[in-house]
């Protein structure tokens, strides 16, 4: 019978390996973020902010991949640790571009300093052609993932009882 569901063992699914790589690498960016009382998502928002200050809180949801809801609680999070500053942006008095503190620069630096441990364990885990085909074809997983993922415009009703 073709296309059953018990034909392979859900360990040997690449979506299962895909997904027990990611459970691995969240619980060990938790544990060390936990250290700096900052969520994965506070941690992402700061790296950001590194790289390009003075983001709107849209910006900042698009580039951390969260709804802009749930990106205005991170902000208001990470301002009442006084680890980012709101201000209002000079052309829209209505949209607020969000900065690093000093503060929330020195905890970005003392964690990222423990997160890029398991950064350089991994790329030491492979010869340098392998990390080269690894990244090569997580790219290329992501990219069929994308595609496969249905939208609302792709998305057929599902029949009704």
């Amino acid at each position: 019978m073709e296309g059953r569901a018990t034909e392979m063992a859900a360990e040997e699914y690449l979506c299962t390996r895909i997904r027990r790589a990611e459970q691995a690498l969240m619980a060990h960016h938790e544990a060390v973020l936990r250290g700096y009382n900052l969520s994965l998502t506070q941690y992402t928002v700061l790296l950001t902010l590194s790289r390009d200050d003075g983001m709107s809180g849209a910006q900042l949801a698009r580039a951390c991949g969260v709804t802009q809801q749930t990106m205005a609680t991170v902000l208001g999070g990470l301002q009442k640790k006084q680890l980012i500053t709101r201000q209002p942006a000079p052309a829209h008095a209505k949209v607020l571009l969000t900065h690093l503190t000093h503060e929330g620069r020195t905890v970005l630096d003392s964690a990222y300093q423990e997160v890029i441990v398991l950064e350089r364990a991994l790329t030491d885990a492979f010869t340098p052609d392998e990390h080269t085909a690894l990244c090569a074809l997580l790219e290329r997983a992501t990219a069929v993932l994308g595609r496969q993922t249905p939208t609302t415009e792709t998305r057929s009703p599902r029949p009704r009882d």
